[in-house]
Parts: structure tokens; C-alpha cells; sequence
């Protein structure tokens, strides 16, 4: 079980700080690489660049919240959220799908 884990790729873990213009301030978000991965495969699936994303997400928090208490935080359960998503439809896919016929049945 435990090489499920630990055979991860090392840069996968490592942190790195961006920094980016939300709301008209800079700020720094400090995240690890495999997030920032999926935060750049979530924005590409709305059309968005990573900082506009952010933004709009940001905004989104705030009109339903009021506040933003974590952004990181929230990034991280974001990705777990769309990661799992991204694996059920997978699986959905796979257990609905119509074998292919070999031409020779």
C-alpha cells in the first residue's frame, strides 16, 4: 500500500509560492505542485487563464460567504472535489460503455 504513496514523484509534493492580483490586492498562495496542476487543468476546462480562475473563484466565495477565510485551503479542497468528480465520471463511463465486438464473434 504504502508505495501507492511513497513512490509519488518528488515534485509533485514540493511547494511552490505564486503570486497574483485577486480583488485589486497582490497576494501569495503557497501550494503544492500536483494543485497547482489541477487548478491549471480546471481553469483550461472553463476557458480561463489561471489567474482570471482564481479571480472568479475568489469572487464567487465572497458573494456567497462574505469572506474568504482560507483561500489556499479552499484551493486545495477544490481539486480534491474536481479530481473525484473527474473519477466517478470515469467510472460511469466504464460501467455503462458498450463492449466492443470482436469482428471475429
Amino acid at each position: 500500500m504504502c508505495h501507492l504513496f511513497a513512490h509519488q514523484p518528488q515534485r509533485d509534493y514540493e511547494s511552490q509560492t505564486r503570486s497574483l492580483r485577486i480583488g485589486g490586492h497582490c497576494t501569495s498562495i503557497r501550494l503544492e505542485m500536483s494543485f497547482w496542476d489541477t487548478l491549471e487543468e480546471i481553469a483550461a476546462t472553463q476557458n480561463m487563464s489561471l489567474a482570471k480562475f482564481l479571480t472568479t473563484l475568489h469572487d464567487e466565495v465572497l458573494d456567497h460567504h462574505g469572506e474568504v477565510r482560507n483561500f489556499a485551503s479552499l484551493l486545495r479542497c477544490s481539486c480534491l472535489i474536481y479530481r473525484a468528480r473527474s473519477a466517478q465520471a470515469v467510472a460511469e463511463f466504464h460501467s455503462t460503455a458498450t463492449p466492443i465486438l470482436d469482428a471475429a464473434e
